[in-house]
Parts: C-alpha cells; structure tokens; sequence
C-alpha cells in the first residue's frame, strides 16, 4: 500500500491548488481517504475525508465551501480555492479500511494520525503574498 501526494506549492492569498493522492499496490474501493495537514510542533488535523464506498465526504469547519475533495480511479483530489495564509501547512494524504467513529465523522478537524492506518509522504503548500 503505497500513498504519493503532490500538487503542493507557493499560491498567493485568493488563490487555488489541487492536491494529488496517488495509490498503488490496492484499489480505493471502499476504503475512506484522508487529507490532513500539519504544522511544525502541532498535531497532524483532518481537512476531508472522502468514502470511496458511496461517495460520501466530509470537511473540516475551516475549509467547507473552499476544498473539494474528489476521486478518479486510484487518485484522489483536494481542490482548494480562496487560499488562506492560514492554509500553509505540510498536507498528507491517508488510508483506512475502517470507518472513523461517528464523533470524529462529525468534526473532521478532530481527526488525528492515530485514525488512519496508511500514510503518504506529504506536500508543501504555502499561501504568501
């Protein structure tokens, strides 16, 4: 199970970015697919959550009407749009099996390293003027 973000980059405030989540080595079918971001000396947060199973997806408060997560075939999307300074952070993209406690389904932002079983290594994106 192999998990490869991208898409990662210097963007203007205003502006917009697409994330790449690329697998390998398994199928996206009904697995539930993370993208989180973290700060240096802050614990790794939830942004979208997306369930491969039906569609289903989730946004942390922070982001709702501004990221789109998305899937084609074996890669998943975090279309982010009306970039935020607030928005820098290293995002990573994650993989589980096993559906997130409905607590955590209800505040995306709760989300932690700890919840999901797979991770890819992650990729930079900087809002700055």
């Amino acid at each position: 199970v192999q998990l490869q973000a991208s898409g990662g980059g210097l963007v203007p405030p205003g502006g917009s970015l697409r994330l790449s989540c690329a697998a390998s080595g398994f199928s996206l079918d009904r697995y539930f697919i993370g993208w989180f971001r973290q700060t240096p000396g802050k614990e790794r947060e939830g942004v979208s959550l997306i369930n491969t199973a039906d569609g289903s997806t989730y946004y942390a408060d922070s982001v709702k009407g501004r990221f789109t997560i998305s899937r084609d075939k074996n890669t998943i999307y975090l279309q982010m749009n009306s970039l935020k300074p607030e928005d820098t952070d290293r995002y990573y993209c994650a993989a589980d099996r096993r559906p997130p406690k409905q607590e955590k389904l209800d505040n995306i932002a709760t989300m932690t390293y700890y919840d999901m079983d797979y991770w890819g290594k992650g990729t930079l994106v900087t809002v700055s003027s």
